[in-house]
């Protein structure tokens, strides 16, 4: 019974070096390859039950482990859309039958209909802007992502919708006097306007604010202003004004929205009047010249102008145990019934990391270290298989025994 168990022991330790050598010839296959992670195989012993003077030799299995969560190197590029991830998070992309996976192969590119697509041809995912205000993830599934796309639209223009206005108003002015400033501010079409504001003094630390649009005439809004002893505005912090939208505006049929204007920052202090305020969001007509994404994966499309408009914010994903992923095929990763539950959020909060662009990240794999694996399996398989050879040849000894 020895010589059959040792001829089977020898079996299962040249398949348990056979399955090491394939994974050493993986890792070296895409030690180039964008975000690859190491895979390696564990050994661990099958003892059989043995007794009465007789031994039974058991044998080893093995199990691959994938270092997932061992973060590679970084290289830098050229391009705004490759990316790599500083920390623990991961992209979230779709294949092409819209399923959902997670990867850290961040060298994307616009395809031809401007989506992001990595070299698996795996489509980067986020959620939209929608009227410049930020989204909210949804932190426990996929639902609300859409795919990250930079299609240039043509020429385009964004009203304004806030802004700041800044200035010091004369303490030792008399009572209706009158300081004046203006702001150029953008319709729906692009089209620049222009809004006065004056500052009229109603009494002690008291002054009244009017803002005119100055083509149709039309009060837009009013504020009271009221001031300490030091000068500093008395009341809630950030004071706004927020204007009255015009809608079909003479000659051109366009609309200027309600804009939001902080007016917190005006002090009363001694000296004439000045104003250094004026920022104002919205754009005139311009076309796409690039984009830009930030370390927290917000997506800015560049105009000609100048402007930077967010149009997505890109997802991440966490789970808690990372190197318990399923991997798929494209460098991409699935959730495994012990990885844990995948959570959703944005770079720059807890373990998700931070986005760098222009750079990717690198495989995880030391070719020295594969090599010495290499040979170590090598050396391993011989030995074991000398081991099958000499409980085969005593085999045969025992059965010409009989001769």
């Amino acid at each position: 019974m020895s010589l059959y168990g040792s001829m089977r022991t020898g079996v299962s330790g040249m398949n348990a070096q056979s399955n090491r050598l394939g994974t050493v010839a993986e890792n070296i296959a895409n030690a180039n390859t964008t975000g690859y992670k190491r895979a390696s195989t564990e050994f661990s012993s099958m003892i059989l039950p043995s007794g009465g003077g007789n031994y039974n030799s058991g044998g080893v299995e093995t199990q691959v482990r994938y270092s997932i969560s061992q973060q590679g190197g970084t290289s830098y590029t050229t391009s705004a859309s490759d990316l790599a991830i500083n920390g623990g998070g991961f992209f979230i992309v779709s294949g092409n039958g819209g399923e959902n996976f997670l990867t850290r192969a961040g060298s994307f590119v616009p395809d031809k209909n401007g989506n992001l697509v990595n070299t698996a041809g795996f489509t980067l995912m986020g959620y939209e802007y929608k009227a410049g205000v930020d989204p909210t993830v949804v932190v426990n599934g996929f639902d609300g992502l859409v795919p990250v796309q930079l299609k240039d639209e043509g020429l385009v223009a964004a009203g304004s919708t806030k802004g700041t206005m800044e200035a010091n108003l004369p303490s030792g002015a008399a009572v209706n006097d009158q300081s004046k400033t203006s702001m150029v501010v953008y319709d729906s079409q692009g089209n620049t306007r222009i809004l006065d504001f004056t500052y009229t003094k109603t009494g002690p630390n008291a002054w009244g604010l009017s803002v005119v649009d100055r083509t149709s005439g039309t009060t837009v809004g009013t504020q009271t202003m009221t001031f300490d002893a030091a000068g500093k505005r008395i009341g809630a912090v950030p004071a706004t004004l927020t204007t009255a939208a015009i809608n079909n505006l003479p000659g051109t049929g366009a609309n200027l929205g309600a804009i939001t204007i902080d007016t917190s920052k005006t002090t009363q202090l001694g000296g004439d009047f000045s104003s250094t305020g004026g920022g104002i969001d919205g754009s005139k007509p311009s076309k796409m010249s690039g984009f830009e994404i930030d370390k927290e994966g917000i997506v800015y499309v560049k105009y000609g102008d100048g402007n930077l408009i967010p149009k997505f914010r890109i997802a991440l994903a966490t789970v808690q145990s990372p190197d318990k992923l399923q991997p798929q095929s494209g460098n991409v990763y699935s959730q495994g019934a012990d990885s844990g539950v995948i959570v959703t959020g944005f770079a720059g909060s807890g373990a998700f990391g931070n986005i760098q662009s222009k750079a990717l990240e690198n495989s995880n794999v030391d070719i020295a270290n594969e090599l010495t694996s290499m040979i170590e399996a090598q050396r391993n398989y011989t030995a074991n298989s000398k081991v099958f050879q000499t409980a085969s040849d005593l085999l045969d000894v025992l059965v010409n025994l009989k001769r």
